[in-house]
């Protein structure tokens, strides 16, 4: 006799009637996966929460009335409640990943087909009706510029010598997570080259907007780019990023189109598995939260090659995949909670 497989219950929250139809028949055609209702602005959505009680929302990003961003801040502290945001390209979304929801998906348009879409969504739900809730807390201050709080962090100076390479990889809930961690960092970090999972025409948005918020220069990567001192460089959507040897000397990273590895593309893996094949200066891996396994083997090969590695708690993860599997299988010499990571790793660079 089959045993029944609990499915997940999800609220659609959209202002379009197209997308609410899209979205609905789209994701109850997965026999795990049920639409349990649907709300057309943030108003609507709260009383749907409480009739309905879902375990995972999907929200409109752009709403009239309240946004989703600003619906967040309000709703996540009394309701957490995994949300995927679903966006066209704007730079609203990281507000909105700020304010707690655990993943995002970029609504169809020319470039991506509905069906490509909806399947994309359905694992993002998938995900998030695992993940854990964290709704941050919003100064007054932070709140009026509606940026995060920065954090003060003095420069290394002297305190490090020779070349470090640091590289760091992340997903599902790794936008905010990689943001605790870099804006605790100095200016003149060594250079640092990031992995983070995320869909076409964000992630430029991404690295302007930690560029504003940390005190080292963030950019997205560009093919070619060296690698150094006070400069991190984020992956391309849709391209690997690996670390090559310069013909001048020193360290660059290429950016080219290529097969998925470890199921991703960006992908945390083919990062640390260039730098443990290619880089012969001292070297720093830092895996974060996100779902699967990618980065995790990777990781246990640049410890092999003498990285001192770090991974990100359970507890303060969103989901515990990543960080989970390099740990088991011996890939983390280090694990800490998210605010703490960056001070491992200055300890460590201090060690030097």
């Amino acid at each position: 006799m089959a045993i029944a497989t609990k499915k997940i219950r999800v609220l659609v929250v959209d202002d379009s009637i197209l997308a609410r139809k899209l979205i609905i028949d789209g994701l109850n055609k997965y026999p795990n996966i049920e639409v349990v209702g649907y709300a057309i602005n943030a108003v609507d959505a709260k009383g749907k929460v409480k009739q309905l009680n879902p375990d995972v929302m999907t929200l409109d990003v752009q709403m009239p009335g309240m946004t989703g961003m600003e619906f967040l801040k309000q709703f996540l502290p009394e309701h957490p409640l995994p949300v995927v945001l679903c966006s066209s390209i704007n730079i609203g979304v990281f507000d909105a990943l700020h304010a707690g929801a655990v993943d995002f998906v970029r609504k169809p348009d020319a470039t991506q087909s509905n069906d490509m879409f909806i399947s994309t969504l359905a694992q993002k739900v998938q995900v998030a009706s695992q993940a854990k809730v964290q709704p941050h807390s919003f100064s007054a201050k932070a709140a009026a510029a509606n940026t995060p709080t920065t954090i003060a962090a003095p420069n290394l100076g002297n305190a490090i010598s020779g070349r470090i390479i640091i590289g760091l990889g992340a997903s599902t809930g790794g936008t905010e997570a990689t943001l605790e961690v870099m804006k605790r960092l100095p200016a003149d970090i060594p250079g640092m080259v990031i992995t983070q999972h995320m869909p076409t025409g964000f992630t430029k948005m991404y690295a302007d907007r930690l560029n504003k918020l940390c005190k080292m220069e963030v950019r997205e990567a560009k093919d070619g780019d060296e690698i150094k001192r006070g400069l991190a460089l984020i992956a391309p959507a849709d391209l690997q990023m690996r670390v090559v040897r310069s013909p001048l000397g020193g360290y660059r990273v290429e950016c080219k189109p290529g097969e998925k590895v470890s199921g991703h593309r960006p992908s945390v893996d083919a990062l640390f598995y260039s730098m443990a094949q290619n880089v012969q200066c001292k070297m720093v891996g830092i895996i974060m939260t996100g779902m699967g396994a990618d980065g995790a083997k990777g990781l246990l090969e640049m410890r092999k090659k003498g990285a001192y590695t770090i991974g990100q708690d359970k507890e303060t993860s969103v989901v515990y995949g990543m960080p989970g599997v390099a740990h088991d299988i011996g890939a983390v010499m280090v694990q800490a909670p998210c605010k703490d990571i960056a001070g491992a790793l200055l300890r460590h660079l201090k060690s030097k």
